[in-house]
């Protein structure tokens, strides 16, 4: 298939739930849940910590099967999608490889999506998430906050149609995870991927979204389901008067659904 011809594709959950058994007893994570993501958006999840956010991205990933339910990204399964290389994901844990330098993870990025070589738009990946200079370091050389942003650049340089992300810039200063608010989505939004978020920001949901699920204490529920309206560019400048607004929104949904002020405030 070529790369291009997946970009239009929804993905669609049809009574998704999650049970874990966990010292001797049994814990559900999401409860059935019926979802459609529309393709070529950018889509986040809010909620409380261990409230199944990161076990719902990783069911769309494929690397949890659910426990009831299904999971198409259009004709595929998140498995088939993932085998080739159609799907990228970013986690907390930057999991680089300790013997490649940053350009290496980078590159790797490619070479897992069967592209070819390309020196320049590994370089320039770099200069984005802010590493230019540190091309030739291994991960034991960096922060942890750089060891994320070489991450995410391995994560975009495969051109993913599908991009899940899971609290991306958390290990990142307020400047740089600023300024990756706004230079990364465009690389995603620019080819028509779709994107699915996992932030305990509020703003950052604002800023990067077409949509905002607010999930509820485990079980995972969606709680509210927000439309982000906000046209990209300086609507989206979080000084804004309709930023602040829409994160009041996000703000009320939480709060409605007596979720804890402590990701709220954020």
């Amino acid at each position: 298939m070529d790369r291009r011809e997946g970009l239009a594709r929804d993905i669609t959950l049809e009574g998704v739930a999650k049970i874990f058994g966990t010292q001797g007893r049994l814990v559900e994570a999401v409860a059935p849940t019926d979802l459609v993501l529309k393709a070529g958006t950018t889509t986040a999840l809010v909620g409380p910590s261990g409230c199944g956010k990161s076990t719902l991205l990783r069911l769309i990933a494929g690397l949890d099967l659910p426990t009831e339910g299904r999971i198409t990204i259009g004709a595929e399964t998140p498995a088939e999608m993932r085998g080739r290389a159609g799907l990228a994901v970013a986690f907390q844990d930057p999991a680089l490889l300790p013997w490649r330098t940053v350009a290496g993870n980078v590159a790797l990025g490619r070479s897992l999506a069967r592209m070819p070589r390309d020196a320049a738009a590994v370089a320039e990946l770099i200069r984005l998430v802010g590493l230019e200079g540190f091309e030739d370091r291994r991960p034991a050389e960096l922060s942890g906050g750089m060891r994320q942003r070489a991450a995410i650049a391995r994560a975009l340089a495969g051109l993913p149609e599908l991009l899940l992300l899971d609290e991306p810039f958390g290990a990142v200063d307020e400047l740089t995870r600023d300024r990756l608010n706004a230079e990364l989505p465009p690389l995603w939004e620019a080819r028509g991927a779709t994107a699915v978020l996992v932030t305990h920001s509020i703003s950052e949901a604002v800023r990067l979204s077409d949509r905002i699920l607010v999930m509820t204490p485990r079980p995972a529920r969606i709680a509210a389901d927000i439309t982000v309206t906000l046209p990209r560019g300086e609507a989206r400048d979080p000084a804004s008067e309709a930023f602040r607004k829409t994160c009041a929104q996000v703000l009320a949904a939480l709060r409605e659904h007596q979720l804890p002020d402590s990701i709220a405030a954020q």
